[in-house]
């Protein structure tokens, strides 16, 4: 395992039947980077989070997370990780604040203030009231803190954001960026280009159990897509133009129109990174 690695992955492969669902999947995860899977429904990501969380532990290929092998962890490693799986795992028929105190009782080290949690994802005003009274945003905002109640130094979040609305979505990354600044590692799986985009620092596409491509979003894009730069200029009507920004000294039209002070406007736009997916595996996220 290299100096920096918090998790190696080598030739990883998982079955639940007779067919091939995982295929030699290697990768590596540096200290302190947001690492995101990306892919559509079915393709793997999650049972990847299960193996890398021990959950199963049935599987070829070999598998390192913070030095241990995810086949032979014991309960300890699970005071080093937190983990907000898709799917709320809470007692419905208590209160937000008792359901943080019970999973802080688990345990041995001292846990942060589950108050001070709440207040930052916007349910301290709901503390005393049953989960079972919760919409589901407020389910998997609680969720989320969780999972940041031990202080974990590496994060496995799935689906983070899903089902948020705009203002708890910007809540949430923040405070997954808000984790990455502390020095935290946070694997982020999810099927959100958007979100993967803004939060990631490099990001794998998975597609029928396969990586397909592993880099940072930004060089994917430049890799795959040419940024171009859209005009729009008077010519007795309103006309558009178009051409590559590397390309843009050559475009006479564009020199003589900008000349003459005949461009209304000008814009640049790259691909983004579904369209990337897409050029790259066929795929569409679904």
């Amino acid at each position: 395992m290299k100096k920096n690695s918090t998790i190696q992955v080598n030739n990883v492969s998982f079955s639940y039947t007779n067919r091939p669902f995982l295929e030699e999947i290697t990768f590596e995860v540096e200290h302190g980077e947001i690492f995101g899977f990306l892919g559509p429904s079915g393709a793997g990501k999650s049972t990847l989070q299960k193996i890398l969380t021990g959950i199963i532990r049935k599987y070829n290929g070999e598998a390192i997370v913070d030095g241990h092998s995810t086949k032979k962890i014991t309960d300890s490693f699970y005071e080093t990780i937190g983990v907000d799986f898709e799917f709320p795992s809470l007692y419905e028929k208590m209160t937000a604040l008792q359901n943080l105190m019970f999973f802080a009782s688990l345990y041995k080290n001292k846990t942060r203030n589950p108050e001070k949690l709440l207040e930052q994802v916007g349910l301290l005003g709901d503390k005393d009231k049953k989960v079972s009274d919760f919409s589901k945003g407020m389910k998997s905002r609680l969720n989320f803190i969780k999972s940041l109640l031990h202080d974990p130094e590496l994060l496995f979040l799935d689906e983070p954001t899903s089902g948020l609305d705009p203002t708890n979505s910007r809540i949430m990354k923040d405070l997954i960026l808000e984790e990455k600044k502390r020095g935290k590692t946070v694997i982020l799986t999810t099927h959100n280009m958007e979100d993967a985009t803004e939060l990631c620092d490099r990001v794998a596409f998975i597609v029928d159990g396969k990586v397909k491509a592993l880099d940072s979003p930004h060089n994917l894009i430049m890799r795959k897509g040419a940024v171009k730069v859209k005009y729009t200029y008077m010519d007795g009507i309103e006309r558009q133009g178009e051409c590559l920004i590397h390309e843009m000294s050559k475009d006479h039209r564009l020199a003589a129109l900008m000349n003459a002070n005949k461009i209304t406007s000008i814009h640049s736009s790259e691909p983004t990174l579904n369209d990337i997916f897409i050029d790259i595996t066929g795929r569409k996220l679904a």
